[in-house]
């Protein structure tokens, strides 16, 4: 044994002279940083693990799938649910069976298989005009292809995602014929081509170009922030309409753990942190969306605009009517 001696003082001088490892997430973000960096900031304090976070704009699916088994991700986070069912649909994640997840997020918000989990919701609604539209003029999507809002319509393109997720919707809950129909309806009923965001149909409305459009909730809270918008804002009120025999139209910002994370434990933890009631208020309330854990409750100005009910179909079935809701938008030629 006195041979192996100096070998085994050699190890242990070697190990103490090694720094352990710091506790840390990676995460990759579409979510803005600003948006975020609290919620971080908190978990670190409470567990202190640290978290690092790269905002993407674009290209999360291809960066991950270059890195593979390399990747430094452990989490993705989204703003809707077309990426985050395309990060899983790519086979860059992996379930997570965890309680205080099942718990904190009813399942018409989280993937059937556990591989995505929803933060927050907003709504797709109306933005009428408080001077050319009585308030309760528009109680459902149907209602938009009648032809008394003829000129009267402003919509962004009917390929962004946003509108692609509301026509899948619709295309669940009345088939292709009918979907079909509905858009060349809603076309006819435009005031202009479909261009620019939701804001952008917000100061139309203020502008007199149409009475109507179509856009997120939170987009309320984001012009009423900016002195500069705060007029489009003031023009419009917010209306919630249904699918016939349903909902209102809601969309998830959310999270999933990637396939080959690296610090799944501590990637764990922190999806229970955000999942928790506390922080999904906070999330929410940063970017004037609504918390989905039981008895949570949104920020007083959120609730200021109304309360609906939302479509209680899993999202992820809306997900998978995505590339056929495009074909429809296509055949329409809705942005023609």
């Amino acid at each position: 044994m006195p041979y192996f001696r100096p070998i085994a003082l050699a190890l242990c001088a070697f190990a103490l002279a090694v720094p352990v490892a710091a506790q840390e997430v990676n995460v990759y973000s579409y979510r803005e940083p600003a948006l975020i960096q609290p919620l971080m900031d908190g978990f670190t304090e409470q567990t202190g693990i640290a978290v690092n976070v790269a905002f993407l704009n674009k290209g999360m699916i291809e960066r991950l799938r270059a890195e593979g088994r390399r990747s430094p991700a452990d989490l993705v986070f989204t703003t809707d649910i077309s990426r985050l069912h395309s990060v899983v649909s790519a086979g860059l994640t992996q379930p997570v069976t965890e309680a205080k997840l099942t718990d904190n997020i009813p399942a018409a918000y989280r993937d059937p298989g556990n591989h995505w989990f929803g933060l927050t919701v907003r709504a797709r609604v109306i933005y009428a005009s408080k001077a050319r539209v009585k308030k309760g003029g528009v109680t459902s999507y149907e209602d938009l292809a009648d032809p008394k809002w003829q000129g009267r319509i402003c919509t962004r393109s009917g390929t962004h995602s946003y509108m692609l997720a509301l026509t899948a919707a619709y295309l669940h809950h009345h088939g292709e014929a009918n979907t079909l129909n509905w858009l060349k309806a809603v076309k006819a009923n435009l005031a202009r081509k479909p261009q620019g965001n939701d804001r952008a149909q917000v100061k139309a409305i203020w502008a007199g170009e149409c009475d109507i459009s179509l856009g997120n909730t939170y987009y309320m809270g984001q012009m009423l922030a900016d002195p500069e918008q705060q007029d489009w804002a003031s023009s419009v009120s917010i209306e919630f309409p249904v699918f016939e025999g349903a909902g209102t139209h809601v969309n998830v910002s959310g999270m999933a753990m990637t396939k080959f994370a690296p610090n799944r434990a501590e990637a764990l933890a922190l999806m229970a942190y955000l999942a928790a009631p506390a922080a999904q208020e906070v999330y929410a309330s940063d970017n004037y969306e609504y918390p989905i854990a039981p008895g949570t409750q949104a920020d007083p100005l959120v609730q200021s605009w109304g309360s609906f009910e939302a479509d209680p179909v899993n999202l992820s079935t809306i997900a998978e009517l995505r590339s056929e809701a495009l074909l429809l938008t296509e055949l329409a030629d809705f942005d023609g």
